[in-house]
């Protein structure tokens, strides 16, 4: 099974570039509202307009507060910009049954518009530091709530990655659980190609990279670069090949 590549693009440019890179998913945010921080509408109107047909869009809608309202007008907004995927990263929310309930209205507000589209529930391995909910809850949370699949970031995006955080048992447990339930399962966080091997180890399905493919290795200043996407590409196409 082909792990897909999902670069993180802040605008048309950087898309250009991952495509041209190999990218299997662009994924539009704004790093400068926070991890999973929500671009604005035009800008994924603009990316889907460049990405050819055989290439799926995705967008988050933010470090998320505990309000459904909110959070499903953002991930209608989404959808109807043209996401194939929509992000909610369950920031806000403390426990599960809070989860449950934001999430059920960000699946349905994104349903409502085109059931054909992906809704999925993120979380931060980083939790017990930002206080937020346990991301190992997320498989029963999106299997509740009808999502597509699961995403494993972090909240605070520092020289650590999601490694440092969960360990790869716990990590393999929550790929399982994910997948016993048919969800998708994403892994990012300061994830680098020497992190490739392990990721295909652990059977994740989708590995989500910005900082890595930046100039200067910087997310926030640094623009997305074709080259360093196309050693990504490569080193998982080698790994798969064997």
């Amino acid at each position: 099974m082909l792990l897909r590549i999902l670069i993180s693009v802040t605008n048309k440019k950087e898309a250009l570039e991952a495509i041209k890179g190999g990218a299997h998913i662009i994924d539009v945010k704004n790093p400068r509202e926070g991890s999973l921080g929500a671009n604005f509408p035009r800008i994924i109107r603009q990316v889907k307009e460049v990405v050819p047909d055989n290439v799926e869009v995705s967008a988050t809608i933010g470090d998320l507060p505990n309000l459904p309202g909110t959070a499903s007008l953002a991930a209608l907004g989404a959808a109807v910009s043209g996401a194939d995927y929509v992000k909610a990263g369950l920031f806000g929310v403390k426990k599960v049954e809070e989860a449950v309930s934001l999430m059920k209205e960000v699946c349905r507000a994104v349903k409502d518009h085109n059931a054909t589209l992906k809704v999925i529930a993120a979380g931060y391995a980083d939790f017990q530091e930002v206080e937020c909910l346990n991301p190992l809850e997320l498989p029963y949370i999106a299997h509740k709530t009808e999502a597509y699949g699961v995403l494993l970031d972090m909240k605070v995006k520092c020289q650590k990655k999601l490694f440092d955080f969960l360990s790869d048992d716990t990590l393999r447990n929550f790929v399982e659980e994910s997948h016993k339930y048919g969800l998708i399962v994403a892994l990012a966080g300061g994830l680098n190609k020497e992190d490739i091997p392990r990721l295909l180890n652990l059977r994740a399905d989708v590995v989500g990279i910005r900082r890595a493919v930046c100039g200067h290795k910087d997310r926030v200043g640094g623009e997305v670069q074709s080259v360093a996407v196309m050693e990504f590409t490569k080193l998982i196409n080698e790994h798969e090949s064997k």
